[in-house]
């Protein structure tokens, strides 16, 4: 039998990563209750404890393949060893009727606190490298609420490309969001 051997990704200059596991439910929970972190995800709601539990953790585990650097990556700081938030990786519209394993996407949601100061974009662009030395995917790409600037600014200093406004499936409904993405080489 052959180990797998789990996706590293090395520090960055302000950030170290690992992949989050049922132990960083308090993180998880702790960062989905300002209002303004959630402002696109659920109209400011915060989210409860019980669907950290029931949902989140259980979806982050599924989608969790170290060999392939897919699940939640925490990134904290490195001077002050601070949870600051985390990027996705996953399989293109994972569990859904468009899912393509072809395409990697990238997601992320950090601490207000952090918020411009490059965090989201140097997060992604380490966590990108690493993923692409072992993905078979020809593409990354990313999504969100047309109105959420920030998330759409990070998208375009990783190089991404608008493509098209198209609906994303989630366990709450369907929501319209704009559809960004670049070649993986």
């Amino acid at each position: 039998m052959t180990a797998i051997t789990p996706v590293s990704v090395p520090d960055s200059s302000r950030l170290h990563y690992r992949l989050m596991d049922e132990c960083d439910a308090d993180l998880l929970f702790d960062l989905d209750q300002d209002p303004e972190v959630m402002r696109f995800m659920s109209d400011g709601e915060p989210t409860p404890r019980e669907e950290i539990d029931n949902f989140l953790v259980p979806f982050m585990l599924d989608l969790t393949q170290p060999a392939s650097g897919y699940g939640l990556w925490a990134a904290e700081s490195r001077e002050k060893q601070e949870f600051l938030g985390w990027i996705l990786v996953r399989e293109y519209g994972y569990k859904t009727n468009y899912h393509n394993p072809l395409i990697v996407e990238l997601g992320w949601r950090f601490k207000r606190h952090c918020w411009g100061w490059g965090i989201a974009t140097e997060a992604a662009q380490a966590i990108m490298a690493a993923v692409k030395g072992v993905t078979a995917a020809d593409r990354f790409c990313a999504i969100a609420d047309e109105a959420n600037l920030a998330s759409t600014a990070v998208m375009k200093k990783l190089g991404m490309q608008f493509i098209d406004h198209r609906m994303h499936d989630t366990p709450k409904g369907r929501f319209p969001v704009v559809y960004y993405e670049m070649r993986v080489g």
